[in-house]
C-alpha cells in the first residue's frame, strides 16, 4: 500500500475498539496497526467503552453491536447525547456481524458514521477511516436523533446544524 497523506493522518488517530470478543479486538487491532495506527485502545463492553471515551478521548470508535452489559446501540445513544455526554461528536464506525439492511439503517439513524460487516478487510477499514478523516460530516439534529449530516440530503429534508 503506497504511503499517502491520509495514511499519516490515520497514523495519528487515537482509536478505540469496542468488542466483547477478545479475538475480534485482536484482529481489528492488527488491521489498524497494519494501517500504521499507533494509538489503539480496547474495551470489552459498553460500560468500559463509555469510561474509556471519557478518559482516553479517542478520535474514532469502532463499535460492535452485540456486547455484554450495554450493547453497541445503547452505547451509541448515550454517546450521542449533547450536553450530557462529553464527546457526542465522536466518529463511530459500527463493526458488527449484523449485515441486514435494517441493521445498517438502524445504526445510521442512531448516529453511526460508517458501517462495516464482520469479517472485514484492512482495505475496507482503511476506506471507512479515510471517509471519516477526509470527508468529515458535521453532526446535526434530525428529529430526536443527533447524527452525522446525511450524505445525500433530499430536497425538502430540513436538518438543523448542531450548536
Amino acid at each position: 500500500m503506497p504511503n499517502r497523506p491520509i495514511d499519516k493522518v490515520i497514523q495519528g488517530l487515537n482509536i478505540l475498539i469496542v468488542d466483547g470478543n477478545s479475538y475480534m479486538r485482536k484482529v481489528t487491532r492488527m488491521m489498524l496497526m497494519n494501517l500504521g495506527a499507533k494509538s489503539v485502545i480496547e474495551a470489552a463492553d459498553g460500560i468500559s467503552a463509555l469510561e474509556t471515551i471519557r478518559t482516553f478521548d479517542p478520535d474514532v470508535m469502532l463499535l460492535d453491536w452485540d456486547m455484554p452489559v450495554l450493547n453497541g446501540m445503547e452505547v451509541m445513544r448515550i454517546v450521542r447525547s449533547p450536553g450530557v455526554f462529553p464527546n457526542p461528536n465522536l466518529p463511530i464506525i459500527m463493526l458488527t456481524s449484523r449485515g441486514q439492511r435494517s441493521s445498517v439503517v438502524e445504526a445510521m439513524q442512531a448516529g453511526a458514521h460508517e458501517f462495516l460487516v464482520k469479517p472485514t478487510s484492512t482495505k475496507a477499514l482503511r476506506d471507512r477511516l479515510t471517509s471519516i478523516v477526509a470527508h468529515p460530516r458535521p453532526m446535526v439534529q434530525v428529529g430526536d436523533a443527533y447524527v452525522p449530516q446525511p450524505r445525500n440530503v433530499l430536497p425538502g429534508l430540513e436538518v438543523e446544524p448542531a450548536a
